[in-house]
Parts: C-alpha cells; structure tokens; sequence
C-alpha cells in the first residue's frame, strides 16, 4: 500500500467510527470506544488505532457540541483522593568526583554520563525520565502537560 492508500483507509475508518458514535447516540446506546476502534481498525487493515485526535478532528459541526465532550479524556479520581506527583530535578554531577575523582559505578545518569542529560542514578529512558526532559527540568511546564 502507498502512503496515500493508507491515509484514505485511516480516513474511511476514522468516518466510519464517527457514524456509528452518531447512530449510537441517536438510539440511546453505549459504545465501547476501543472496542469499536479495535473493530474499525482491523477492518480497514490499518496497524495502528486512529488518534482520539484524528476522531474529534473530523466530527461534523452539527455533532460536535455533543459528541466532542464524550470523546474528551475524562479526569481521572484516585481511590484515596490522594494523586502522587513525581517532579524530576534537573541533572547535577556525582558529588563524589570532588574527592575520588571518578563518579559512582552505581550512579549511571548525570550530565557527564553517556545517557545525556539525564538525572543522576537514571538512565533517561524511563517515563518520568523522558517526560522531565521534554519539559526541559521545568516543574511547571511538566506538571502543566498533565
């Protein structure tokens, strides 16, 4: 298939799972979202789900002011009412290396690690890791994004 080809396919999937949410509502049924896209999408043989994105995107002006508000990601409530936030501080180097000289064999991450610029003792691959250093260390940006 060509690039084109498979556009129009995630084009046709993307209306076809808009028209059966319209039908949906227009009965009073529930629709399972990720069942009906898992369905769609092996359908047209696409190797990948369309975006909830792509969705909202090409919902007709006359549904949108219904359709667009289930479609949105809902907040999500902690069982304890509690939600932990993990902020990740910016990349100093090992402390050790005033007195030894080398940095700890432990300690993988830090500025001077072949990781680059990752936190000290991490790796930079982890998901906590990557999302700090798409938001630059900044804490606000971060937690803005969430």
């Amino acid at each position: 298939m060509t690039a084109g080809e498979i556009s129009e396919e995630r084009t046709k999937a993307v209306n076809e799972i808009i028209a059966h949410l319209i039908k949906a509502h227009q009965e009073g049924k529930d629709v399972d979202l990720n069942r009906l896209k898992s369905e769609v999408s092996s359908i047209y043989a696409l190797s990948r789900q369309p975006k909830l994105v792509d969705i909202i995107a090409a919902v007709p002006a006359e549904h949108r002011n219904w359709l667009v508000p289930k479609l949105k990601a809902k907040p999500i409530r902690t069982a304890s009412g509690i939600a932990v936030i993990a902020v990740m501080c910016k990349p100093h180097r090992c402390p050790h290396i005033n007195f030894t000289g080398n940095i700890c064999v432990y300690c993988p991450g830090g500025p001077d690690s072949d990781f680059e610029y990752s936190a000290q003792s991490y790796t930079g691959y982890e998901p906590t890791s990557m999302r700090a250093i798409r938001a630059r260390y900044n804490p606000f940006c971060r937690q803005k994004a969430e």
